[in-house]
């Protein structure tokens, strides 16, 4: 299926590995020129290069952190017209909400609330003038079931999705659309390297504790990012017009919900 969205230009935030890269490659298989990002910069580079040799669009990379008024400067600046922005970043440290302070909280908001916002601020209207736009959130499956060690990133996700939720709807008429992707369990380093010492503190071998979390999803295997990506790269798509506000899911159907 041809997507429609070749020559577009796309901002990716923290695009040189995981989901974000996904989304990025799959961007740029459809033709999408693509601005992908990363604060390490070996990272950001050996990524750009691996898009490049499968793809024939212009990769930009921009070493910098999404979540900093600098970060998204740099990134803007690289891309001043983007047809396409995808929200993306590390979700904060776990903790019980009694042992956070006010300044943990709001520490804790800006990566996954406050940035995304602010990009879609700075992209949403020019979009909107040029009668196309595409702005996915990279969210989290703690906005449809709370995850009760991670209190920073439950209240950061839900309060992005009621913002968007809006939104979504104001800009639709301009042909901006705006949805939402929660990921579930994936097979990426962010989601794979802690259950090696979560399996040290469960007292099992590595291999075994995979197995029991994989288990517990009906699919019985984590994502990949290519389908991440490819699942992004859709809703990006000129087939994606009449989607608009939506939260979708993607856990292996781990979630049990009639609707």
């Amino acid at each position: 299926m041809d997507l429609g969205i070749a020559g577009r230009r796309a901002i990716v935030c923290a695009s040189s590995k995981g989901l974000g890269r996904g989304c990025a490659e799959a961007l740029a298989r459809e033709g999408v020129d693509v601005v992908i990002n990363g604060r390490h910069e070996a990272e950001v580079m050996a990524t750009a290069d691996a898009i490049r040799q499968n793809s024939r669009v212009n990769v930009t990379p921009v070493v910098a952190d999404v979540t900093t008024p600098e970060g998204r400067d740099a990134l803007l600046k690289a891309c001043p017209e983007p047809d396409i922005l995808i929200n993306n970043a590390g979700g904060p440290p776990p903790g019980d909400f009694r042992d956070l302070d006010e300044d943990q909280w709001l520490k804790g908001l800006v990566p996954n609330l406050v940035a995304p916002i602010m990009l879609i601020k700075a992209t949403v209207d020019g979009m909107a003038k040029r009668k196309f736009g595409r702005v996915i959130n990279v969210t989290s499956r703690s906005v449809k079931t709370p995850l009760y060690h991670l209190p920073l990133s439950n209240a950061a996700r839900a309060g992005l999705t009621g913002m968007v939720a809006g939104l979504a709807r104001q800009v639709a008429k301009d042909n901006v659309i705006i949805n939402n992707l929660l990921p579930g369990p994936f097979a990426t380093e962010r989601q794979m390297g802690p259950m090696r010492g979560r399996a040290e503190q469960a007292g099992i071998d590595y291999e075994t504790f995979v197995k029991q979390q994989t288990d517990q999803v009906p699919t019985r295997r984590f994502g990949t990012a290519e389908e991440f990506g490819n699942t992004c790269a859709y809703l990006c798509s000129v087939h994606a017009s009449f989607i608009v506000g939506q939260n979708l899911l993607m856990d292996g159907g781990g979630f049990a919900s009639t609707v």
